[in-house]
């Protein structure tokens, strides 16, 4: 009879414990999701940022020489992602694609002038900085004009902004949800065994030796539910590769490593501090209030 006993119980603390990891481990994969979409909506935004530019119109006396000198100068500055110099052949030929006609023909001569179009470093990408700059080219010998589209920069950059704080805000009440469901999960177990740790007291043990294994399983249960979520986040990252190609230069090995480190270090932190507060909790909890 008391090895049918012993075998239920063991059993039963064995399901305890993989309901207990697979428990944390969904959490923490729902944070690694909120995480990789935060991370990519990043990237996708600097993405966009660095596809706002403008183009530095050229005066007609300069030779192409001199505008080839200028625009390595511009690639050697902070703010500059890239630089594509346009011609005025390229220009017209632009111009009569997109209006459908040959207006060179009609005219009898080329009215534009050569340009350099520059993609701007993500954090250059707005209407104070552009201003900034554009008062800088000016003050060049060999640019006439400076050009681009300041409404299209504000709406971005509001556009940006909103998604931003929604996502923040999001985050931080999912954030406190998970820390809310691991704490409870890991109360319950540890509530399961608080007649044991009343058992350890009774017979001499210190808190802190009482504290010690549960703490140690706790970490290595957080450990083991952070590797299956990083799994789990895995396996989604290549099913989103394979749907959408697209993601693959929106990502990079940073960019996973830093959010598996993350997973990883909220599985320990979350369940290690849970653990401790249930854990003291039952210690200095009173003989009337155990059952």
């Amino acid at each position: 009879m008391s090895r049918n006993e012993d075998k239920l119980s063991r059993r039963r603390l064995q399901t305890s414990t993989v309901t207990t990891i697979i428990s944390i481990s969904l959490v923490l994969f729902m944070l690694g999701l909120l995480g990789l979409i935060v991370l990519h909506a990043k990237k996708l935004s600097d993405y966009v940022k660095e596809n706002i530019g403008f183009s530095v119109i050229i005066k007609e006396e300069i030779k192409e020489p001199g505008i080839l000198e200028f625009q390595k100068m511009l690639d050697l500055e902070p703010f500059v992602k890239s630089t594509e110099y346009i011609t005025r052949e390229q220009a017209a030929e632009e111009l009569t694609k997109d209006l459908g006609e040959d207006f060179v023909g009609f005219l009898g001569y080329n009215p534009l002038l050569a340009s350099i179009d520059i993609r701007l470093n993500a954090e250059y990408a707005n209407n104070d900085s552009l201003k900034m700059l554009e008062k800088r080219l000016l003050t060049n010998r060999i640019v006439k004009e400076v050009f681009y589209h300041k409404s299209l920069v504000d709406l971005v950059n509001q556009n940006i902004r909103r998604i931003s704080i929604v996502l923040l805000a999001f985050s931080l009440v999912l954030l406190l949800i998970s820390v809310a469901l691991i704490n409870n999960t890991i109360r319950l177990s540890v509530y399961s065994k608080r007649f044991i740790i009343k058992s350890m007291l009774l017979v001499g043990a210190t808190q802190r030796f009482v504290r010690r294994p549960f703490l140690l399983k706790s970490l290595l249960h957080g450990l083991l539910s952070a590797l299956i979520a990083i799994v789990l986040l895995g396996v989604v990252l290549w099913f989103s590769r394979k749907a959408l190609p697209e993601l693959v230069d929106l990502q990079d090995i940073d960019m996973f490593l830093s959010l598996f480190g993350i997973v990883s270090l909220l599985g320990l932190l979350i369940t290690g501090i849970s653990t401790l507060f249930a854990v003291r909790r039952f210690i200095r909890i009173s003989n009337d209030r155990l059952y």
